[in-house]
C-alpha cells in the first residue's frame, strides 16, 4: 500500500505493575523513547511530569488488593505527542475546567499540572477500565534522531522553548509556594510582596508597582511597591476623555497591556516617568469577572543603548514572550487572591456586624420590662417585634402612684442601630423626669426640648404617645406627639363604647419649642385599650395590601370585649396580624400595649 508521504506515528507500549516504585523507571523509559524521536528538552520534561502524576494517581486510587496493571501507550508523530494511560480504578468525574486547588486541599493538583503542561487532556470512564489521554503539539519540526547533527536554527528554537518551559515551571512553583503562604498568614500585602519579588527574579526585572482600583472606582491607588520611590499618589480615572499620558491609566482604560521603553517612553506627566526615568517595562491590567481590579507594572533599566538613527529598527522587546506570559499569569493569580481576600474580609465584616447587632438586640431587649408594674384594677401586656435585629420601637410602663401608671409607646423614624439608639435615649429622658410623670403633655414638651438638637441634626424624628391611667379615679389622660390614635372601649359612656383617641402634637425633633396638650376621659368599670405603632397598620400581605387603620379599628371594636385579660387581647392581636401577613416578612417594627381592667375589679 502506498504511503503517499504520510508518516505513521511511532508507538511505545508499556505495562506497569500496580506499584508506585515502578513509576519512575517507566517515566525514564518514556523519556528515553521521546528523546530518540527528537523531542526537545521542554517536551521531555513536560511529559515526564505529566506521566508521573497520572500513573501515581492510577495506582494510588486502585481498589485495595488489586493486581490489575496500568497500561501506557505513547505515540509520536511529526506534529503531536500523545499519551494514553489505562487504569482499572473506579474512575472519577472529569471536570470541565481545572483550577489551582486551595493550599489545604489534598487533591486536584495533579490534574491541574497535567492540563498546564499539555495542550489537550481528556478522560474516558468505563466499567472497570478508564483511559486518561493527553497530547501536546510539537513546537518545532521533528529534529534529527540523536546522533545526527542539528542546525543552528533548531538549536535556537529548542533553547527558546526550554526557556519558556523553565519560566512556566518557575511561575507554577511560585504559585504553589505562595498559595500555601497566603492561607497561612492571611496577609495579602505580604503575600503580594513575596510573590512579585519572585516574579522579578523569574523575568529578570528590577522593580514592580501594583495599584488597585479605589472603592469608588474613580482611581488607582498604590497597593504594593518594590521600593519607597514607587509609593506614588492616586491616579484618577475620571479624566478618560482627555489625552492619555499615563501608561497605567491607558492600560486600565483600554484593558490591554501597555509597553514603555526609551523609544516609546511614558508620558511626561506620568508618575512612572518621574519616579523611573529612562525605564522600560510593561503595565498589565488585571480583572475579575470583567471588572477592573488594578494594574501590575514591572520594569527595569534599558539593557542596550538606544539607536541614534531614527530609521533604525526599534530596540528589542523589553520582555520575551515567555516572560510576558509569566507576568500575566502571576498578575492573574494575584487578582484571584485579591478577590478571595476581599470576599473573606466581607465575610468577616458581616460576621462581626451580625455579632454586634446580636449584642445590640440583647441590650435593647434588656430595656423592655421583664415584668409589668401592677396596680389594682389594671392588667397590661406588651409586645415588641423588630423588622431587623434592632429597631426604633419601644414601650415602657412607669408607676406614678399606688393606683396609677404612665404608659409610653414610641416609634423612631427609620430602622436599625440609629433608631435603636434614639429609642434608648428617649426612654432615658422620660425616666429622668419623675416630677412630670403625672403630666403627659408637659413630659412630652420636656423630651422634645432635650432631644431636638440631636434629632434635627440627623434629620430624624420620633412619634410618641403617653397615657396616664388611674384605676382609683377611673380615668386616663392622653398626650400624643404625632402618634397613632389610641383605641378604647369603655362602659363609662355611650360615646366611649368605641373611641379612637389622640391629641394634637407634632413628632419630637421637628420644632424646638413645640407644645403638647392632654385630654382626659372617664373609664367605666369595664374597659379595653390599645396603644400601638404604625408597624401594625402598615403590615403587608402576600397581595401587597396593607392592613390599615380601618381594619385594626374594626377588629378591636369586634374583639376587645371578648378578651377577659390583657394577655388574651395580646394573643388575639398577634394572631390577627400574622394571619393577615401570611408568609410576608415584617416591613416595619411592630409594638403595642394591651390594657384591660382586671377580672376581679
Amino acid at each position: 500500500m502506498t504511503n503517499h508521504g504520510v508518516c505513521r506515528p511511532v508507538v511505545l507500549q508499556l505495562t506497569l505493575p500496580p506499584d508506585l516504585a515502578h513509576v519512575r523507571p517507566a517515566s525514564q523509559e518514556v523519556t528515553s523513547f521521546l528523546a530518540t524521536e527528537g523531542c526537545n528538552e521542554g517536551e521531555l520534561t513536560a511529559f515526564s511530569l505529566a506521566l508521573v502524576e497520572a500513573c501515581n494517581n492510577a495506582i494510588r486510587y486502585a481498589p485495595h488488593g488489586s493486581d490489575q496493571p496500568v497500561d501506557i501507550e505513547v505515540q509520536v508523530s511529526g506534529e503531536h505527542i500523545e499519551v494514553r494511560i489505562t487504569d482499572h480504578t473506579l474512575g472519577f468525574d472529569w471536570p470541565e475546567k481545572s483550577t489551582l486547588p486551595p493550599a489545604d486541599s489534598e487533591s486536584g493538583r495533579g490534574l491541574y499540572l497535567i492540563r498546564s503542561l499539555t495542550d489537550r487532556a481528556g478522560y474516558l470512564r468505563g466499567q472497570g477500565k478508564n483511559i486518561l489521554h493527553f497530547s501536546r503539539r510539537r513546537a518545532t519540526p521533528v529534529s534529527p534522531p540523536i546522533g545526527q547533527e542539528t542546525g543552528a536554527g533548531s538549536e535556537q528554537v529548542i533553547a527558546q522553548l526550554s526557556e519558556e518551559l523553565g519560566s512556566c515551571y518557575e511561575s507554577l512553583s511560585a504559585i504553589f509556594r505562595h498559595s500555601t503562604a497566603i492561607h497561612a498568614d492571611g496577609d495579602l500585602k505580604h503575600f503580594a510582596d513575596r510573590l512579585l519579588h519572585d516574579l522579578l527574579e523569574i523575568v529578570k526585572a528590577e522593580w514592580f508597582l501594583v495599584r488597585l482600583e479605589s472603592p469608588d472606582g474613580a482611581g488607582l491607588t498604590v497597593f504594593a511597591a518594590s521600593e519607597p520611590a514607587l509609593e506614588l499618589g492616586t491616579l484618577q480615572l475620571a479624566a478618560a476623555e482627555a489625552p492619555i499620558n499615563c501608561a497605567e491609566i491607558e492600560a486600565a482604560l483600554t484593558r490591554h497591556q501597555v509597553w514603555f521603553d526609551t523609544r516609546t517612553p511614558a508620558g511626561t506627566i506620568d508618575p512612572l516617568a518621574r519616579a523611573k526615568p529612562d525605564a522600560q517595562g510593561l503595565v498589565h491590567p488585571f480583572f475579575s469577572e470583567g471588572r477592573l481590579l488594578g494594574t501590575l507594572t514591572v520594569g527595569r533599566k534599558p539593557a542596550d543603548p538606544v539607536p541614534t538613527n531614527p530609521t533604525a529598527p526599534q530596540a528589542s522587546t523589553v520582555f520575551t514572550a515567555s516572560q510576558t506570559s509569566v507576568i500575566g499569569t502571576l498578575a492573574d493569580f494575584l487578582a484571584m487572591e485579591v478577590v478571595n481576600a476581599r470576599h473573606h474580609e466581607e465575610q468577616t465584616r458581616a460576621r462581626v456586624l451580625a455579632h454586634e447587632l446580636e449584642i445590640a438586640n440583647n441590650i435593647q431587649r434588656s430595656l423592655l420590662l421583664k415584668q409589668m408594674p401592677r396596680v389594682p384594677g389594671i392588667d397590661i401586656a406588651g409586645f415588641c417585634e423588630n423588622a431587623r435585629q434592632v429597631g426604633g420601637d419601644f414601650y415602657d410602663v412607669l408607676p406614678v402612684t399606688g393606683s396609677s401608671l404612665l404608659l409610653i409607646i414610641a416609634d423612631v423614624m427609620g430602622k436599625g442601630v440609629p433608631a435603636a439608639m434614639f429609642a434608648a435615649i428617649l426612654r432615658t429622658a422620660l425616666r429622668a423626669s419623675p416630677d412630670l410623670l403625672h403630666q403627659p403633655a408637659a413630659l412630652l414638651t420636656r423630651a422634645n426640648s432635650l432631644l431636638f438638637e440631636e434629632l434635627s441634626g440627623v434629620d430624624m424624628f420620633i412619634t410618641a404617645q403617653l397615657v396616664l391611667i388611674d384605676s382609683h379615679e377611673r380615668k386616663l389622660t392622653i398626650a400624643s406627639a404625632g402618634h397613632c390614635p389610641m383605641l378604647l372601649t369603655s362602659s363609662a359612656s355611650p360615646e366611649l363604647a368605641f373611641a379612637s383617641l389622640t391629641t394634637d402634637g407634632i413628632p419630637l425633633g421637628i420644632q424646638s419649642d413645640a407644645l403638647y396638650e392632654a385630654r382626659t376621659v372617664e373609664l367605666g368599670k369595664s374597659f379595653r385599650a390599645l396603644l400601638y405603632t404604625d408597624g401594625l397598620t402598615e403590615a403587608v400581605n402576600e397581595e401587597r395590601g396593607r392592613y390599615g387603620q380601618e381594619n385594626i379599628e374594626c377588629w378591636f371594636a369586634a374583639t376587645a370585649a371578648q378578651c377577659r385579660t390583657a394577655d388574651e387581647l395580646k394573643s388575639a392581636l398577634i394572631a390577627e396580624v400574622k394571619q393577615f401577613r401570611g408568609q410576608m416578612p415584617l416591613a416595619d417594627d411592630q409594638t403595642f400595649l394591651a390594657i384591660t381592667n382586671t377580672p376581679a375589679s
